[in-house]
């Protein structure tokens, strides 16, 4: 079931990078459920430049999904802002669509959206310079460990906790 038409953008704007893009974290999050979404917090490197830490998106088979902000030169893909709809987040994710130009990214179930990425991007001189997320799958650390919650959906516990 597809909720989001395919966004088609002219050669001018896009040289297929942001559909590529959205098919690999499509290859990544359909079929499972989100149990933590977390995004990092901006900072600035030595230079002065904006580092935001990734969107982690945990997963239920105990797979970390991250999406990092790209920029080179005039061209960039960033996160701007996300929405997690905690009432559907026990429901299989199916898809992932966008809208707007490839600047609301849906990552959506049987029920409606699980997630929603508000997403800033530009191919800048197009397409000398890269952009697009970087994405990666990783596994859980060996001191984290998927639980089953009282709702059903299994959540991250971490085994590292510190009492004082």
């Amino acid at each position: 079931m597809t909720m989001y038409a395919d966004e088609v953008l002219s050669d001018f704007d896009d040289d297929g990078t942001m559909p590529e893009n959205v098919d690999e974290l499509r290859k990544a999050v359909v079929g499972h459920r989100i149990v933590k979404a977390e995004a990092g917090v901006k900072t600035t490197d030595k230079w002065g430049y904006r580092v935001t830490a990734p969107l982690v998106l945990t997963l239920d088979n105990g797979k970390r999904v991250e999406l990092r902000n790209t920029d080179d030169c005039c061209a960039y893909t960033e996160l701007e802002s996300f929405l997690l709809h905690p009432d559907r987040v026990d429901h299989i994710i199916t898809g992932v669509g966008t809208t707007d130009g490839y600047t609301t990214w849906h990552i959506y179930a049987d029920m409606g959206d699980v997630l929603e990425l508000s997403v800033g991007w530009s191919s800048g001189n197009p397409f000398y310079y890269a952009y697009g997320f970087d994405i990666s799958v990783t596994e859980l650390t060996d001191g984290e460990q998927l639980r089953e919650s009282t709702y059903g959906a299994p959540r991250v516990v971490s085994a590292d906790i510190t009492v004082s």
